[in-house]
């Protein structure tokens, strides 16, 4: 298997397999349009060429990022993609030198199981207020907070 950046041809599988774990409610839908603009952020597992496993690394501000749309396919979870993933996007956030790394998320259990610590959603203003306001789950969203100190 081959963890790789996203391509502009993935955003078909891509956009399958976060709106079928979406319809579940178990994540958040994404648009084919959201997809496309952070086309760069997303990072992919591939194998025998297919899209398996995604999720991407958004940086907020100077000092925080987030994991977003992490998702595996039904017949590959349990195979640690989902903890590899995690583990890419903390070495890409050591990389650009931001201290945190967050997600939110309704799996808290696994974040935690990669390092990560439950938090309330208030320490995170800068995602509340630029993103969340927007969001048709807010202000009733009952996705946990989770956050990893990485200095």
């Amino acid at each position: 298997m081959l963890i790789r950046k996203a391509k502009i041809s993935d955003v078909e599988d891509i956009h399958r397999l976060i709106n079928h774990y979406a319809t579940e409610g178990q994540m958040l839908a994404r648009a084919r349009t959201t997809l496309y603009e952070g086309i760069r952020e997303l990072s992919v597992v591939e194998d025998q060429g297919q899209v398996v496993a995604v999720g991407s690394l958004h940086v907020v501000w100077c000092d925080l990022a987030e994991v977003r749309a992490l998702a595996v396919a039904p017949d590959y979870i349990k195979q640690g993609l989902g903890k590899t993933l995690v583990q890419t996007f903390l070495q890409e956030a050591k990389g650009l030198e931001l201290p945190r790394v967050f997600a939110l998320t309704y799996k808290p259990e696994f974040f935690m199981k990669c390092g990560f610590r439950v938090i309330d959603k208030d320490e995170l203003p800068q995602k509340v207020w630029k993103e969340c306001v927007n969001c048709p789950q807010f202000p009733n969203c009952e996705e946990t907070a989770v956050i990893i100190d990485l200095d």
